[in-house]
């Protein structure tokens, strides 16, 4: 039975409620990825056999009881496609930054190859589509628009910023598309789907867009702090193979001001060669007691903080007070 506890939700009965409707979000999935090819049908079920939290469909779900559809065969479809949409992005994502590991298995690329998990990850993003259609044109447009924006996060992350660019801001940016884009429209399509009013659906949206952000800050720090059982992923991946996170990208910012010498010294390392295992062992202990893994944390929280403040105009009550818990649980991860 899928339960929501990595995330725990505020009132038992309703998280109950939720977990069973997952469930059916589960079997629904693993019947999209299905296929009659044997080689497709092994590597699309590859990162759905893996597991992993279903924070969005999770929020889908959650968002619909804002209304009086929440159990409706839409709002458990819309769960479906945004977590279809997220498998799909990853089979890409890996292949990108050559990570050689995701939820704690090997990445689909280095099973099969960067072709076959390339196309896996077209294949999905084509049941996704499929799945949304079902919902209608405003779904069709929505998940246009988030899929649009998942591209352009990638896009701009692999280019890096201009000359005359902000690193920090750049990056930020890069992180509404790339991730909160797909989390708003999680919370958004629930809340749509569930009945909810305009104005809870806006809000919702909103409050996505906060924790999507906060939520990949926070895996910023998983990165460098947690084991990789943990974290599914080898820690220092990120660094080994060049990829932004907001502490290397305060930590360059802080080397440029010449304050301290030892920053400086530590940015030159991060830039080095670090294919050995020791060397990146030492470079990742280094920057873990860096401040600007804290500085990090509380950009999360801060970010967690508008998030819930935006949940203001939404009834008080056991739904409400999920979201918030629901935000804590996603920082509270890189505490």
């Amino acid at each position: 039975m899928t339960s929501p506890t990595a995330l725990p939700l505020a009132d038992p009965v309703l998280a109950e409620r939720i977990a069973g409707r997952l469930d059916v979000v589960e079997e629904r999935l693993r019947a999209a990825v299905a296929y009659a090819d044997p080689l497709v049908d092994d590597a699309a079920h590859h990162l759905a056999n893996a597991g992993g939290k279903r924070l969005r469909p999770l929020l889908t779900l959650l968002s619909a009881e804002l209304g009086g559809t929440a159990g409706s065969d839409d709002v458990l479809d819309a769960a479906v496609v945004v977590e279809l949409t997220h498998l799909a992005s990853l089979y890409h994502d890996d292949v990108m930054d050559s990570a050689p590991l995701r939820r704690g298995a090997p990445a689909a690329h280095e099973v099969w190859g960067n072709n076959v998990a390339i196309l896996v990850g077209d294949l999905l993003f084509a049941r996704a589509s499929s799945t949304v259609a079902h919902l209608g044109p405003e779904a069709v447009i929505i998940q246009a628009g988030t899929f649009e924006r998942l591209c352009l996060g990638q896009l701009h992350e692999s280019t890096g910023p201009g000359a005359d660019d902000d690193a920090v801001q750049h990056y930020l940016h890069v992180l509404a598309d790339k991730t909160a884009s797909l989390i708003a429209t999680s919370a958004r399509l629930g809340a749509m789907y569930g009945g909810a009013s305009p104005e809870a659906v806006e809000t919702v949206a909103a409050f996505g867009e906060r924790i999507g952000v906060a939520f990949q800050l926070a895996d910023d720090v998983l990165d460098l702090t947690s084991a990789g059982d943990v974290s599914g992923k080898t820690p220092g991946t990120d660094l080994r193979e060049q990829v932004p996170t907001m502490p290397v990208l305060l930590l360059r910012e802080r080397a440029a001001t010449g304050a301290d010498p030892a920053d400086a010294e530590l940015v030159a390392r991060l830039d080095g060669d670090l294919s050995d295992d020791a060397v990146l062992a030492q470079v990742l202990a280094d920057l873990r007691a860096h401040d600007v893994v804290r500085e990090t944390r509380e950009r999360a929280a801060a970010l967690v903080t508008e998030a819930v403040d935006l949940l203001a105009p939404l009834p008080d009550g056991p739904v409400k007070d999920s979201f918030v818990s629901f935000a804590d649980a996603l920082v509270d991860r890189a505490s």
